[in-house]
């Protein structure tokens, strides 16, 4: 669970290389994001000479959480960072590479290409 002004890895290589979570679209008061759930960031740091510019606001898909979360089955996925991809208008990821694990309930909800581009998926 990630809450306004948390700090986010970017684990693509769109340029991008920390953001910051300013908004939750669709709800004007919620508190927290999970995992698999589109929100508003805001890039703190980017790699110079890349399309993607720092204080530039995009959306993104939240892939990992250090908060952990409990499944249908009863376990429990966690991971050591908290990191999005970075996706444009039509929900297809900027990158080409995705870096590190992503959670399985990114198939759920319909980011079937961030999950191929994944390396492993938990």
């Amino acid at each position: 669970m990630l809450q306004l002004g948390s700090k986010l890895k970017v684990a693509d290589n769109s340029g991008g290389k920390v953001a910051k979570l300013v908004g939750i679209p669709g709800f004007s008061r919620r508190r927290w994001a999970r995992v698999g759930e589109l929100i508003t960031v805001s890039i703190q740091e980017a790699i110079p000479n890349s399309a993607i510019k720092a204080h530039q606001v995009h959306k993104a898909v939240i892939i990992r959480t250090k908060k952990e979360k409990r499944r249908v089955d009863g376990s429990y996925i966690r991971f050591d960072d908290n990191a999005c991809v970075l996706i444009d208008t039509k929900k297809l990821p900027l990158g080409t590479r995705v870096f590190g694990p992503v959670a399985r309930e990114l198939k759920d909800a319909k980011y079937d290409k961030i999950v191929s581009m994944a390396v492993e998926v938990l």
